[in-house]
């Protein structure tokens, strides 16, 4: 059997309700700042949950995207563009000087174009089919995130697109970690975008009653594994990283942020919305990505945890992480970042990838702020409310699904 590539990681991107670059991200999130606050986008009269984690300030232009680009591109996908460009530069890959045939994609959206299909049904409805944008199918496409990323860029490697609902961003990366990995690129971009903060989006999840509803206190409304959570908040935005070989990567000079060591999925084959009550497949997930980076639970330092603030995904989590850590559970340092960017749903998994490769690089764990009464179902280290200082050496990011898919990552400071 052929040995398999060692992978790192060297180049991330973010486009966030708490910063569009990854300096400002993360001082945001070390400082426990809120990226939450009322929904500006559109008229919310009638709507219960009235609050967001909107990206407010994105100018198109700093990524070398023309008007005519912007034209033709969904929200969701101009996000992805954007954040790979940041992924590129700070990896320091010279395309030019590449074989663009060995550089692929991985990257996808929970929802898609959600908005340009609002836009062109009221015109379907208000002016006839032969109205219709010839744009419309392009844009609303899950796939055209990684498309037009390969079109962008010149990037003629692997390139597909993954949809598992919450758990995109994290399916992304773990299927780059794999194909990198058996030798089908060098170099890949991946991760997960979104940009659903439309009308229908947000009646959706408000008629599924998944949202806070503490609309006059946005910035205190995610309050993941707390007591007196009432609902996620529904955010946008993405999270896209480089990976490498190993061998590309050293023969570069690259410089490396973690290795990618373990990738553990499932599905809780339960429910189409509610999570596996005996919290079975999120923990059989984690257990996977274990055993796939040859570690125990008691080498894990911190769990960047999918902490949507929802009464009953916080509740199974937490029993899930004590299933797969067993004794070591309450020792290990948990905390959902979710708590300050809300809830970025296909690219959550993405951003949060992103979160514990800086945790390894600074020795800091994020805090999970609104932490201010326990729930006694929820009772292991959630790294309440400051951010930590300690020694990072691995890190398990978790994102779980509708539908009931798992996905678990395990990244690891490189030596």
């Amino acid at each position: 059997m052929k040995k398999e590539n060692r992978v790192v990681v060297t180049g991330l991107g973010v486009i966030s309700p708490v910063g569009n670059d990854i300096a400002t991200f993360w001082k945001s999130l070390r400082e426990g700042i809120s990226g939450i606050g009322p929904l500006t986008v559109f008229d919310t009269t009638g709507f219960d949950s009235r609050i967001a984690g909107e990206v407010r300030v994105f100018n198109p232009d700093l990524y070398g995207l023309t008007h005519k680009d912007t034209k033709r591109m969904d929200r969701f996908v101009q996000f992805a563009v954007a954040s790979t460009k940041q992924a590129i530069t700070d990896a320091g890959l010279d395309l030019n000087k590449e074989d663009r045939t060995r550089i692929g994609v991985v990257v996808g959206s929970g929802i898609g174009g959600l908005d340009i299909i609002e836009k062109e049904h009221t015109i379907f409805m208000q002016r006839g089919p032969s109205r219709l944008s010839p744009f419309l199918i392009p844009m609303l496409i899950v796939n055209e995130a990684a498309g037009q990323i390969g079109i962008t860029f010149g990037l003629k490697g692997p390139n597909v697109c993954v949809a598992t609902a919450c758990a995109t961003g994290s399916h992304a990366i773990g299927d780059a970690f794999r194909i990198l990995a058996r030798g089908d690129a060098d170099v890949m971009v991946c991760g997960g975008t979104e940009g659903s903060i439309v009308p229908t989006g947000v009646g959706g999840f408000c008629a599924l009653k998944a949202l806070s509803m503490r609309n006059n206190e946005p910035e205190k409304a995610s309050r993941p594994f707390e007591r007196d959570r009432d609902g996620f908040i529904m955010a946008e935005g993405c999270g896209i990283v480089v990976m490498e070989t190993l061998e590309h990567a050293q023969k570069r000079h690259a410089h490396i942020y973690a290795e990618m060591s373990g990738y553990g999925m499932s599905c809780d084959a339960y429910h189409m919305t509610a999570p596996d009550p005996q919290g079975d497949g999120a923990s059989r997930a984690m257990r996977i990505a274990l055993d796939d980076a040859e570690l125990n639970p008691e080498d894990v330092s911190y769990i960047n945890a999918h902490g949507t603030s929802t009464k009953l995904n916080d509740k199974i989590e937490t029993l899930a992480i004590k299933k797969a850590m067993g004794d070591f559970a309450k020792k290990v340092a948990v905390s959902s970042t979710k708590s300050m960017t809300g809830h970025l749903l296909g690219a959550a998994g993405g951003v949060e990838f992103i979160v514990c490769c800086l945790a390894i690089r600074d020795s800091v764990i994020p805090p999970t702020i609104n932490y201010d009464h326990p729930d006694p179902d929820c009772d292991l280290d959630y790294v309440p409310n400051v951010a930590r200082q300690a020694k990072v050496s691995v890190c398990m990011s978790n994102s779980l699904g509708f539908g009931g898919h798992n996905a678990s990552l395990v990244v690891k400071k490189f030596k």
